[in-house]
């Protein structure tokens, strides 16, 4: 007889697997999240990511230009 050499896992394989099935659903957030306009709070995200943007394109611009120049 050959011996499994994984014989010692098998328990904790059983044991994460029936497990499992008890976690598949994830807890309910909706109580917490309801009063909360995503909407609103995308588009926040999205003005503070321009201004972002609009800064680091304008003093790449402007690098560019003074580098034209021959500053």
């Amino acid at each position: 007889m050959q011996k499994v050499p994984y014989k010692k896992y098998a328990l904790g394989l059983a044991i994460a697997a029936g497990s499992a099935s008890t976690f598949a659903v994830g807890p309910d957030y909706t109580a917490l999240t309801a009063g909360i306009d995503f909407g609103t709070t995308t588009a926040a995200i999205l003005a503070v990511a321009a201004l972002l943007a609009v800064v680091l394109v304008s003093k790449k611009g402007a690098k560019m230009i003074l580098g034209f120049i021959g500053r």
